[in-house]
């Protein structure tokens, strides 16, 4: 929780240009990540809404640092994979539990979630993006897309398997 909270006071305090260097570091580290956020445009999305992903995304890399864990490099087959399994969860929850049941199984994958702060921000900045997007101009097919990056970017980072040595 400290190291979140740590690293969205640093992104949101820091100027333009240490943020620009942090999403350089990012394109070293983690280029799929990176992509992935910008890459929107192409299916549709506004400037704000990259703009919104990669916020969500210089947040998550800098909690990691605040962390001193290292996370190996995120591909795009393990995105693709973490993209599958979230969708089948959300379906499975949606369609096959019911209304009782759904509420019952999203309380219970947050309670296992292995980034449970990293989570709750990445939900939270969701939903105040949402409620934005739709009083600007609804969500549509793209804002579908972009909430769906959001999540995927927290998904991968809390199921990347870190080596137990951490770095300065």
């Amino acid at each position: 929780m400290e190291n979140v909270a740590a690293a969205i006071r640093k992104v949101s305090s820091v100027s333009l240009l240490q943020n620009e260097e942090l999403a350089e570091e990012i394109y070293r580290d983690q280029p799929h990540l990176l992509a992935s956020c910008l890459a929107q445009p192409k299916l549709g999305a506004h400037i704000n809404d990259v703009e919104f992903l990669l916020n969500i995304l210089l947040v998550c890399y800098q909690a990691m640092k605040e962390s001193g864990l290292r996370w190996p490099m995120i591909t795009e087959d393990e995105q693709q994979r973490q993209m599958q399994r979230w969708i089948g969860a959300v379906d499975f929850s949606e369609h096959a539990l019911g209304d009782d049941g759904s509420d019952s199984a999203r309380h219970q994958y947050a309670d296992q979630y292995a980034e449970r702060p990293l989570l709750a921000f990445v939900v939270n900045e969701t939903n105040q993006w949402l409620r934005g997007s739709s009083q600007r101009n609804g969500v549509g097919e793209s804002g579908r897309f972009v909430m769906m990056a959001s999540m995927n970017l927290v998904n991968c980072i809390a199921n990347a398997t870190v080596p137990l040595t951490s770095h300065g």
